[in-house]
């Protein structure tokens, strides 16, 4: 928004001083002292220096108060330039962190206690940083090299882009035991015709392909995704097509969105426009189908045992709550020392957010505590 709406934010809101960019962050002491002095103050522009840089690494302190999982930056920007997207724009081109900053970032982690890094941009798997020789390397070499990082025990990326998981990508979901079973692959709509006014690269066939693939590299991964119903020109036809590829890849889970105009994009002046009724109804059913889905999923992990790496005191005394290697939020009954520890739990119930289970060495009949909408 700031990159986008810069001069418009202070014009429309005096009572703003300054509107900074993301890439921009490194600055603000010295853009806050321009404001100090009374300046009105828009600092929307790319820089040529990397940001990281400048930005101090986290203490041990305040890493601990941040819990056993991490985010780490390793790319920004985009240049697929959707017609529904402005990241292109706010953002800019794609651009990549070199290795060794990322290695040292996770290693001062790692040593802080963080067991789990998921590393994020714009779009992840289109990551060429420099290594040490100099030359750019992928997204896979990044994970292998992180993988050795003592302390490390889980790692995850997003968000992807269907044109950039490559072969080595998709044989680090093989060979990476560090890399879990759980890929967030947007694809937006099920119909090639969408597809292609959205100019997402990628057809219908292509998409499932990638995931048939990836699937024969890893059977156990579960794939979620985002899509936009009521996209211009979305017939209901173009619809159904959305429906049946939910149905075809049985996603684990999904975002779903009404498609909402941004300025400065193709797709918001086009003249194709679908009314709100009908969005909100799309809407409906796709998320009826999503959760069908998401509900089935859930259900067949009762009764499996699954490494949960628990983070922090759930609701109730006693009670911690953890991740799955599939990202489910997990409740169970376990002293607090455990935090931080990937342990085994038993699966024996599922609620509405949550699984609930037990620790490998319960009995099956010992009791759980479920509680309402978990």
């Amino acid at each position: 928004m700031a990159q986008a709406e810069g001069e418009e934010i202070l014009r429309r809101a005096p009572v703003v001083d300054m509107v900074i960019g993301p890439q921009n962050y490194h600055r603000l002491p010295a853009l806050l002292a321009q404001v100090e002095r009374g300046a009105k103050v828009v600092d929307t522009e790319f820089p040529v220096e990397d940001k990281f840089a400048h930005l101090a690494p986290a203490t041990v302190a305040v890493i601990r108060s941040r819990g056993v999982t991490a985010f780490v930056t390793v790319q920004e920007g985009c240049n697929k330039f959707c017609t529904f997207c402005v990241v292109p724009y706010t953002r800019g081109i794609e651009a990549s962190r070199p290795v060794a900053a990322i290695v040292a970032e996770v290693e001062n982690l790692a040593k802080s206690g963080v067991r789990e890094v998921t590393l994020i941009g714009q779009n992840v798997n289109a990551y060429h940083g420099e290594s040490a020789n100099g030359r750019p390397v992928t997204l896979s070499y990044l994970l292998h090299r992180l993988a050795e990082v003592p302390g490390v025990l889980r790692l995850r990326y997003t968000t992807s882009h269907p044109r950039d998981m490559d072969e080595s990508l998709i044989s680090a979901h093989r060979d990476l035991a560090l890399l879990m079973p759980q890929l967030h692959l947007p694809v937006q709509s099920g119909s090639d015709h969408m597809l292609t006014t959205m100019n997402r690269r990628h057809t219908r066939a292509e998409y499932l392909d990638v995931i048939a693939r990836l699937r024969a590299a890893r059977p156990d991964i579960a794939i979620t995704s985002d899509f936009i119903v009521g996209f211009p020109g979305e017939t209901e036809n173009d619809f159904n097509d959305t429906l049946r590829i939910v149905d075809e890849v049985g996603f684990a889970g999904a975002f779903s969105f009404k498609y909402s105009p941004r300025p400065g994009t193709p797709a918001a002046v086009r003249q194709d426009q679908i009314g709100d009724e009908i969005k909100i109804e799309r809407l409906a059913r796709l998320q009826d189908c999503i959760d069908r889905h998401q509900r089935a999923f859930n259900r067949n992990c009762i009764g499996r045992s699954l490494d949960v790496l628990l983070e922090k005191a759930g609701k109730v005394p006693g009670q911690l709550v953890g991740r799955s290697p599939y990202l489910q939020p997990v409740q169970v009954m376990a002293p607090s020392s455990l935090i931080g520890e990937i342990v085994t739990v038993r699966i024996v119930g599922v609620g509405s957010n949550s699984l609930f289970g037990v620790l490998g060495s319960a009995q099956a009949d010992e009791p759980v505590l479920a509680g309402a909408g978990g």
